[in-house]
């Protein structure tokens, strides 16, 4: 998805060869998708971890290039900002206990790069959003010198035709303009890509979406910026925002964000997904490959991937042409930490409740509309584990809202079930599982560990010493891989 690209000017004739290319790619991926045997094989789970790096004092360190070329490894990639890095992890088939060895290459590629971003005086953190962060770190200056990336700040400033606006509501509000689109870097998430037969895709795509809010509010921890208490996962509002090209008149229709939880319930299959971002988003990077069809094997579809690449849901389809091709559904709403073990656990509650009630999705759907599901979304976000949201119930009439903490825990049997399906071994949906119990006992999230520890640091110390020393215990902790749950307060 995070294709380059070998210029940043562009003219008319380039975006009309690129919306034909984009027509014949959707004509290509129906016709794969009728294909007998397209997309068989093994599931597989597989993640992106997004990464800050850090000075001794806990500031943003342009390094990135730098550590890439140091480190040597093809699966480490460049952000859009200098200070960040993403490792693209192994996938793992579902049958050789997939989250463990996740969380083992989460541990070991982490500490191997912490090795050599020493080298250059800097440090990696896996958090949401950097709590030491000031409005100087964003800017030209901060870009990433790739041509994807001077392009995408171009065309969405175009677009935009003036500063990008963020007003983000919470216990000391955040309102500020912005010149370029470098906020967005300053969310770092944890990617979870997961492969899906293409019979089974509505009824999975749909299932991770009515249960992504649950694991967004069991997983936030991303509470700040520039020393504001803001949302518990505040990457949702700040990317939403930061790219946003819109002015919005609420007397009058508006074109979807680039930034959205989705248009509606999928109602056949991954196809109508790819089709909205071709009908309803305009081209950002009209780059055709001119790249003929293998005689063999499954179809690039390279400007499809590159176009579906510029708007981001918070899960979206992918389709992979390697080997014969396949599908995935990339959940994109879980943030970065806090430590290992917190991260494979998120994924696996994701996976194990979207699977649990994969099989009765389209009895569930009729009582919970789309826009329930969505504010459901936005709600878990902004409260974390104190979030009320609206659940289906069996025989309801009417709704309700609850406790998000209550309807998770209620749903864990039915999560275990789902990764007892894919066959996980019930040990390993225990260690994962009971990461996520143990947070519900205790009341405590990454976002709700970083707001104690800053309120009881503020009584101690002057705000900016208070951000500091939190993030210090914060890369202590998650160094160690514990739970974020037993990390003390």
């Amino acid at each position: 998805m995070g294709i380059e690209i070998d210029r940043t000017k562009f003219a008319p004739d380039d975006y009309a060869a690129f919306r034909q290319a984009l027509e014949g790619d959707l004509d290509a991926l129906r016709a794969l998708l009728a294909r007998p045997g397209f997309g068989a094989g093994p599931g597989s789970v597989g993640a992106e971890l997004e990464m800050y790096i850090v000075d001794a004092d806990g500031r943003p360190l342009h390094a990135n290039q730098e550590i890439l070329d140091a480190a040597g490894d093809a699966q480490l990639a460049l952000e859009l900002n200098r200070y960040n890095l993403e490792y693209n992890l192994t996938p793992r088939a579902l049958d050789a206990a997939p989250f463990a060895a996740l969380e083992r290459e989460i541990l070991e590629r982490l500490a191997y790069l912490r090795g050599v971003a020493a080298d250059f005086g800097g440090r990696i953190v896996p958090i949401g959003i950097l709590p030491t962060l000031r409005q100087s770190d964003f800017g030209a200056h901060c870009i990433t010198d790739r041509k994807r990336f001077h392009a995408l700040v171009q065309q969405l400033l175009l677009r935009r035709g003036g500063q990008f606006r963020v007003d983000i509501h919470g216990e000391q509000p955040l309102e500020l303009e912005m010149a370029d689109i470098t906020l967005e870097g300053a969310n770092t998430s944890f990617q979870v890509h997961y492969r899906v037969a293409p019979e089974d895709f509505a009824a999975t795509f749909n299932a991770i979406q009515l249960v992504t809010p649950l694991a967004v509010a069991v997983a936030a921890n991303s509470p700040t910026l520039f020393g504001h208490n803001l949302w518990h996962e505040t990457r949702v509002p700040l990317f939403k925002q930061s790219i946003d090209t819109r002015y919005i008149d609420r007397y009058s229709w508006n074109e979807p964000p680039r930034v959205n939880f989705g248009q509606g319930w999928v109602r056949r299959g991954a196809l109508e997904l790819f089709a909205e971002v071709v009908r309803i988003y305009p081209p950002l990077l009209p780059v055709c490959s001119g790249a003929r069809e293998p005689a063999a094997g499954a179809p690039a579809l390279s400007e499809l991937r590159l176009h579906q690449s510029t708007v981001w849901l918070w899960n979206r389809p992918v389709y992979d042409d390697t080997g014969d091709g396949h599908l995935r559904i990339e959940m994109r709403a879980l943030p970065a930490g806090p430590s290992a073990i917190d991260m494979v656990a998120n994924a696996a509650l994701l996976i194990g409740l979207a699977e649990g009630l994969r099989g009765r999705i389209d009895d569930i759907l009729p009582a919970i509309p789309f826009g329930i599901a969505e504010y459901n979304f936005y709600r878990a976000a902004q409260h974390g584990l104190f979030a009320r949201v609206v659940w289906p119930e069996a025989g309801q009439s009417g709704y309700r809202e609850q406790p998000v903490g209550s309807v998770i825990r209620n749903l864990l049997p039915l999560a275990a079930a789902g990764l007892a399906a894919l066959g996980i071994d019930a040990a390993e949906a225990q260690r994962y599982l009971g990461v996520i119990e143990r947070r519900l006992e205790t009341c405590r999230t990454g976002a709700i560990w970083q707001r104690s520890r800053l309120s009881a640091l503020r009584r101690e110390m002057a705000q900016e010493e208070a951000l500091h020393t939190m993030l210090e215990e914060f890369i202590d902790y998650s160094t160690g891989n514990a739970p974020v749950s037993e990390w003390p307060l």
